[in-house]
């Protein structure tokens, strides 16, 4: 039998991990606490209905996403993450260069 929490949790935090969220930013993006988010993820909470289109709309899914047991990310995720990870190596790139000219 499937545990809804187990599913919502896991679900949660592999969207927010997509998208490159830390808690603090999907917290802040639903308009609630950091804490509160690492409940939920740790199913020590359940959030109200509300609460689940909130964090559905920032995570840029359907509420039912959160509750699926299969991830399937959105295409709009894997461009995000893709162009993320391109950002990211060409600010260490820099950071390299810039390493290589001082004396």
């Amino acid at each position: 039998m499937t545990n809804l929490r187990d599913v919502l949790a896991n679900n949660m935090k592999a969207y927010r991990n997509a998208l490159g969220l830390s808690q603090a930013k999907l917290a802040e993006k639903v308009d609630t606490s950091t804490h509160y988010i690492g409940m939920i993820e740790t199913k020590n909470k359940y959030p109200s209905p509300e609460m689940l289109e909130r964090i559905a709309a920032a995570l840029g899914i359907d509420t039912i996403d959160l509750f699926s047991t299969e991830i399937n990310l959105p295409e709009t995720m894997k461009t995000y993450r893709k162009a993320a990870l391109k950002d990211i190596k060409g600010l260490i790139d820099e950071k390299l260069r810039e390493l290589e000219q001082e004396p």
